[in-house]
């Protein structure tokens, strides 16, 4: 008979179909005969319309699938174990389109970025999915009443939000999105549910900084242990900002206070709770001119993605490797000449890092530069914003050796590409010099320049 999709599926986007894409040879679906094409109706009973509705209901040992394929409706069941994935596979990730933001954040760093530019760079998630399966940071303003319920229901943990602030009104203005102050219950809600939440607090220069920092800092403490970390992150600020709200980047002094503000909510939550669960991103203590703190002011590193730790990290990784270097590597074997490029920020601890690498490696000679963000504006200073113009410029003439490493988080929003869309190959060819792509860790560093 021929399939009619239910209610459930019927969107103002039209009906929703979860297509097959692929099947993995033997697996559990090829095995049992589901096919490229076919279109998943259920699982176990259940209507699926995106991949957290896939995920949760394949958990079961005994699977049963709906399948729609031409004329025909019938059902499939396969018995797996409870790690067991069946096999399939579907050409969007949330076979669904995703989520966009509907808030316009004064400091968004989407709204400050040139025209021309990739189409796919100017796309604003905002999605609890997405949360849940990358790690990317949602706002909560575009959760619907069904969409906290599935939350909850599934026990979809841990899930990242970004607070700014948890002044109703001043949420509202910085969002500029008349229900931003509303949507922190959904915070609360999570919280009474018992979901693991990591939040982040962009801080902006006289806005929710202070006072406001703190009171944002006190109401979330009083969210443990659900609230398991959080971090507070300078807004980052371009040079193409003609025409949005007027930000003001942060003082050496600024960032001293911020720090001095979040130290005192710690060593509150620390005595309260036993855990510190606030801490500031790399970039306000570079920029307060102020030592790193050292590894267990980040708890095991929950926000390292988010900046936070990053450094010192790299630091202790390095030193670890280097302790045990001799142990099974001939530093004698080593005669290379290369180099590295990277941003601002990192300048500091991979020059560091590679100059103890070169003193126990005396065949390594490598020179590490710092890439100026004049693509941008020099107040962007993190590796992942570089683009492919800058390096080309700026290296072009240098002695870079016969190698030159990049962290690949310059290139992580295309496989090949920079922010700019210039290419690996047109760096190469304008250099002169081969690129290998690093990991940001300090052990993949060491394994980089040793290879």
């Amino acid at each position: 008979m021929a399939y009619t999709a239910p209610d459930f599926f019927k969107t103002k986007r039209g009906v929703i179909l979860v297509t097959v894409d692929g099947v993995e040879a033997g697996s559990l679906a090829d095995k049992a005969g589901i096919t490229d094409g076919d279109i998943l109706i259920s699982v176990n009973g259940h209507d699926i319309s995106d991949v957290l509705d896939y995920r949760f209901y394949i958990a079961s040992r005994k699977v049963t699938l709906k399948i729609h394929r031409g004329p025909e409706l019938f059902d499939i069941t396969v018995k797996k174990g409870e790690y067991d994935d069946i096999g399939l596979e579907f050409k969007n990730e949330l076979m669904d389109e995703c989520q966009t933001c509907r808030n316009k954040c004064i400091f968004c760093f989407i709204d400050q970025m040139p025209k021309g530019m990739r189409e796919s760079l100017y796309l604003k998630d905002d999605d609890s999915r997405m949360s849940f399966l990358t790690g990317s940071y949602i706002t909560l303003t575009n959760l619907s009443e069904r969409d906290i319920e599935r939350v909850i229901e599934m026990k979809l943990s841990p899930i990242n939000v970004s607070v700014h602030t948890t002044n109703p009104e001043l949420r509202k203005m910085m969002m500029q999105n008349r229900f931003a102050g509303e949507s922190l219950k959904t915070l609360k809600k999570f919280a009474k549910a018992g979901i693991e939440l990591h939040c982040q607090i962009v801080v902006c220069r006289g806005i929710n900084d202070g006072e406001e920092l703190e009171r944002t800092m006190s109401d979330l403490c009083e969210l443990y242990p659900a609230v398991q970390s959080v971090s507070v992150v300078p807004c980052g600020l371009t040079k193409f900002r003609e025409g949005l709200y007027p930000l003001e980047p942060f003082t050496q002094e600024d960032c001293r206070d911020i720090i001095e503000r979040v130290d005192r909510v710690r060593a509150k939550s620390k005595r309260e709770h036993g855990k510190a669960v606030f801490c500031c991103a790399d970039e306000l203590y570079l920029k307060a001119r102020l030592p790193l703190p050292d590894e267990d002011y980040y708890e095991g590193y929950p926000q390292f993605e988010n900046g936070v730790g990053m450094i010192t990290s790299m630091r202790a990784e390095v030193k670890e490797e280097l302790e045990h270097l001799f142990e099974d590597f001939d530093v004698k074997a080593v005669n290379k000449k290369m180099s590295i490029a990277t941003g601002e920020a990192a300048y500091g601890i991979i020059s560091e890092s590679v100059k103890a690498v070169c003193e126990k490696v005396p065949g390594l000679e490598c020179r590490v530069y710092k890439i100026v963000n004049d693509y941008f504006g020099e107040s962007i200073t993190v590796a992942g914003l570089i683009t492919g113009t800058d390096l080309i410029k700026q290296l072009k003439g240098k002695e870079l050796g016969d190698v030159l490493l990049l962290p690949s988080v310059m290139l992580r929003y295309e496989k090949d590409l920079f922010l700019d869309g210039v290419s690996i190959d047109e760096v190469e060819e304008a250099l002169g010099v081969e690129i290998r792509l690093n990991e940001n860790s300090g052990y993949s560093l060491i394994d980089a320049l040793l290879e």
